[in-house]
């Protein structure tokens, strides 16, 4: 079976960017699971403050994460998976203790990392500050937002054993490109 690769990091790293080009030069030999949380609060879903509600969103964003990682698949057996954000995602926005993320979802930190043979973790732009604001209509994050998102979000997936930073820079051109060409060298070790 072919590999599992994540990309992700704090709102506004280029993961997106990355994984459009990618999906252009590669059409073939991988295939992309697209971001949960996009799909769900672009789809109508309204975000709210509660912690109830939070909840609710992160609960629904982690099972269609696994039921579209499971669709992908299947439909595409032989191909590399990227995961525009992965399972664990959900941690750095869960309003209460990771015990409690877990057991709701039935699930562990070890299963979870288990999931992926490789994280690229792309560090959001607000930390060498620049804007990250972009296209995306569902991005509600404020630069300092996103920066605390993206240290909770680090302190995750470091802990998987193959993980890959993508530090931040003035040049958003350079750090996508450093970005692609982690994910090739990745791939390239699973060929």
């Amino acid at each position: 079976m072919k590999k599992r690769i994540v990309l992700t990091g704090g709102p506004g790293g280029g993961k997106t960017t990355a994984i459009d080009l990618l999906r252009r030069e590669f059409s073939k030999q991988i295939v992309v699971v697209p971001e949960s949380a996009t799909m769900l609060f672009s789809g109508g879903i309204e975000r709210g403050d509660s912690a109830h509600l939070i909840k609710a969103h992160q609960q629904a964003i982690f099972s269609l994460q696994k039921h579209l990682e499971h669709i992908q698949r299947t439909m595409h057996p032989d191909r590399l998976m990227l995961c525009d954000r992965g399972s664990l995602d959900g941690l750095a926005y869960w309003p209460g203790e990771q015990d409690e993320f877990f057991q709701c979802l039935n699930t562990s930190l070890e299963i979870e990392l288990n999931q992926y043979d490789a994280v690229i973790f792309f560090e959001t732009a607000a930390k060498s500050g620049q804007s990250i604001h972009s296209n995306n209509p569902v991005r509600n994050e404020s630069d300092q937002q996103a920066i605390l998102l993206d240290d909770k979000l680090q302190s995750v997936w470091s802990q998987h054993p193959n993980f890959n930073l993508v530090k931040s820079s003035e040049s958003f051109i350079q750090k996508v490109m450093f970005g692609i060409d982690t994910i090739r060298k990745v791939m390239d070790s699973y060929n």
